[in-house]
């Protein structure tokens, strides 16, 4: 999938860039309005991420000429410290479709763009997650594995959405913390004691586990002998 990210923030810019390629995204940047609008109409993308305050060109003028002037129909994800509704609004009328109030989490970011580009090419977006034998409905919030069904607290639930969504990946503590509790990040032993009870529900009956720890880097979904598809 091809992204094009709009943002003059460069700290913002990056870690869009390096999560997006890390989640197999190809990705490029523009750092002003007008290399942006440049950019969007030169090539073929399957999304942009649009911020709304840019140097040179801002982004609603960018949406409203990428709509109105070059006549495209790229998904648009706007990116704003602004949340008021009136602002939203003006964004959705040029042209945006959707919109994220900064600071966001990346992982919303991932999911919005996915859902979009879904949209886009009406596709059906399957509202649940599969790994192995183990299936998440992101609709009930239910949890199964090889037809059982498994209890799990809402953080729990929360670090295994996050861990389903990006099977074999590395996730650091910091970043499982700041997905999962925000702002108000735990203890050092919270985040290992909910892994704890995630990884005893998912194996109760015996099952293989499936989430490895990686020495002083994180937590990680792996395939155990025929686990995986």
């Amino acid at each position: 999938m091809k992204v094009l990210i709009v943002e003059d923030d460069s700290a913002i810019a990056a870690n869009l860039y390096d999560y997006l390629e890390a989640n197999g995204y190809e990705v490029d940047l523009a750092s002003n309005g007008r290399m942006g609008l440049a950019m969007a109409i030169a090539n073929s993308w399957d999304a942009i991420l649009l911020d709304l305050s840019l140097p040179h060109m801002d982004g609603l003028t960018l949406c409203r000429k990428l709509r109105e002037e070059a006549r495209r129909d790229t998904p648009v994800l706007m990116l704003t410290a602004r949340d008021a509704l009136d602002d939203k609004l003006t964004g959705f009328v040029h042209g945006a479709d959707d919109y994220l109030v900064k600071p966001f989490s990346l992982l919303e970011v991932g999911a919005r763009l996915g859902a979009l580009v879904k949209r886009y090419r009406g596709e059906v977006a399957t509202p649940e997650i599969r790994f192995g034998d183990v299936r998440l409905d992101l609709t009930t919030l239910t949890v199964e594995r090889a037809g059982r069904i498994i209890k799990l607290q809402p953080k729990g639930l929360q670090l295994l959405r996050i861990l389903m969504q990006s099977p074999g990946r590395v996730f650091g503590r910091v970043e499982l913390e700041a997905e999962v509790w925000g702002d108000e990040l735990p203890d050092s032993d919270t985040l290992r004691a909910h892994i704890y009870m995630l990884r005893k529900a998912l194996a109760q009956q015996g099952e293989p586990e499936l989430i490895e720890t990686v020495h002083r880097l994180g937590y990680r979904l792996v395939a155990r002998d025929t686990d995986a598809t």
